[in-house]
């Protein structure tokens, strides 16, 4: 143990963490290690109302009792100081961030520790574009804001182990040597709880070897090995290979990659023949990319974000989408695990659902969805259905077989309404992509981005469709400007900027008339 890292007198800890990850058991682990061995202990907690699980900061200071005068006791605070924490634990990437905007982390003082799995946050996950914080700017502020940062995914650790996340960050603590303990003192406070002991020293272990990993970095390992990436017929299933072998030349690999993500996703969406039709619209687009004189860069940029943005327009998310992936093993599996059931125990799963009228005439084919929506008497009988949400119970025998059943309909929905209205607006939204290429090319590619906006269902597509169709009527007067490529780049942020679209509308009145 290296006394020089070692914090002189009171030494002061703060947790932050959230709602069902064990930071109070963290906290009384520290209390009883300090008090087991010597050390006058004290912890506090300040609960939190956040936007995931509630997030808490447990603080804690300990003081050897050595250091007293006889007969006397410490006072101890009871909340963590900004600059003057040694050591700041982070349960998830965030936290870590809310720790730094509090001034916890000293560059010359404290011991940050943090995992680095991200729970996402309310405001993230309800952005209308990707509103996720960039993790690569949190881990590089957290590295420079202290004396020493140890992170790893403890959050996956833990779910190796079957424990949670507490015990990793213990290991983690352990292995760091800014407290003066032993491995085996921490061990002993785990095993005097009497309480999941295994999974927990199992737990601590895999935190304290990563800990170790990063404060010891291994030089056997080959430095710089870059995978060598798999041609793109390599990358899809046998029924896909044909396909796959007609656009590997006329893209570079750089793409295919997306490609095959692409390819994969419209098998699956649909059939081989919905790939087929994905793969020529692909094809229009290289041979529309090779008249023009784009540099290989920017022609790169186009194809990703081209592949990418077809695939995800045309994997529309309807009503079949919806009960198909709500029926698949797959999904069974992975919400069995997320809640740890073990073979004793029966898992109930319940959906809640709210159709509306529309989604269902979208669902029938085109000429009946037409009929329902259009009369006056059809939409008041089946409005009475749908006024309501339902719980659908996909556990359970009938609420499975129903989901099947409007999963099945896969079959017909090249005849749907909904797949003849998105195929059309496909249609003439890559039309318009395809004759900006040769002489517009930064704005094609803004275009091409501009699919970001048209996602979900219900209000939410209708909402961004609408912002979509505002975007497209700005394209022949921006055609008209030397800088159109930004400007429409500018339109689409406002338009996920937020969802009323009144920054879009802002943002329109300003352009140039034409």
């Amino acid at each position: 143990m290296n006394d020089s890292n070692q914090p002189q007198g009171i030494i002061s800890l703060a947790i932050l963490a959230m709602g069902g990850e064990g930071g109070g058991v963290l906290a009384d682990w520290l209390v009883d290690l300090a008090e087991q061995n010597g050390h006058w202990a004290q912890t506090t907690s300040v609960p939190g109302v956040a936007q995931r699980t509630g997030a808490t900061i447990y603080y804690i200071e300990m003081y050897p009792q050595s250091a007293s005068p006889s007969g006397q006791m410490p006072v101890m605070a009871l909340s963590p100081f900004p600059g003057e924490v040694d050591i700041v634990l982070a349960s998830e990437l965030m936290e870590a961030g809310r720790a730094l905007q509090r001034g916890l982390v000293d560059p010359h003082k404290t011991t940050f520790i943090a995992s680095s799995h991200r729970v996402y946050s309310m405001t993230e996950r309800t952005a209308m574009g990707d509103g996720r914080v960039d993790e690569a700017k949190l881990l590089a502020g957290a590295q420079a804001a202290a004396r020493l940062f140890i992170s790893a995914d403890f959050a996956k650790l833990a779910e190796q182990t079957g424990s949670l996340i507490a015990p990793a960050l213990y290991g983690a603590l352990a292995a760091s040597q800014r407290l003066p303990f032993s491995r085996a003192q921490f061990e002993a406070t785990i095993e005097r709880s009497g309480v999941g002991v295994k999974t927990s020293l199992k737990a601590f272990a895999a935190g304290f070897d990563a800990a170790m990993q990063v404060l010891q970095p291994s030089t056997s390992s080959v430095a710089d090995a870059t995978p060598v990436a798999l041609p793109l017929h390599r990358q899809v299933g046998p029924k896909l290979q044909a396909l796959a072998q007609s656009l590997e030349g006329a893209f570079a690999p750089a793409a295919h990659q997306v490609i095959a993500s692409g390819l994969t996703r419209m098998a699956d969406y649909q059939d081989v023949a919905y790939a087929s039709l994905y793969a020529r619209r692909l094809q229009e687009m290289a041979g529309a990319l090779a008249s023009s004189n784009t540099v290989t860069s920017l022609a790169e940029e186009i194809l990703r974000e081209g592949a990418r943005h077809l695939a995800l327009w045309m994997s529309y998310e309807d009503t079949v989408r919806v009960a198909d992936l709500k029926t698949r093993r797959s999904r069974f599996a992975r919400v069995s695990q997320e809640v740890s059931l073990s073979e004793k125990q029966l898992i109930d799963i319940h959906e809640f659902m709210h159709p509306r009228l529309e989604e269902i005439a979208d669902t029938l084919p085109a000429g009946l969805g037409r009929w329902l929506l259009g009369s006056r008497t059809a939409r008041a009988v089946v409005g009475r259905f749908t006024q309501k949400g339902r719980v659908v119970q996909t556990s359970s025998l009938r609420g499975f077989l129903l989901l099947y059943g409007v999963a099945s309909l896969r079959r017909i929905r090249p005849v749907s309404l909904r797949y003849q209205t998105e195929q059309q607006r496909i249609e003439a939204w890559w039309a318009n992509a395809m004759n900006l290429l040769p002489g517009h090319t930064d704005l094609a590619l803004e275009v091409l981005r501009g699919q970001q906006l048209v996602k979900g269902y219900g209000d939410t597509h209708a909402r961004g469709w609408r912002h979509f169709e505002k975007l497209m009527t700005t394209l022949p007067r921006l055609q008209q400007l030397p800088d159109a490529a930004n400007r429409l780049s500018a339109l689409r942020k406002a338009a996920l900027a937020d969802d009323s679209g009144q920054a879009l509308d802002q943002a329109v009145q300003q352009l140039a008339p034409a």
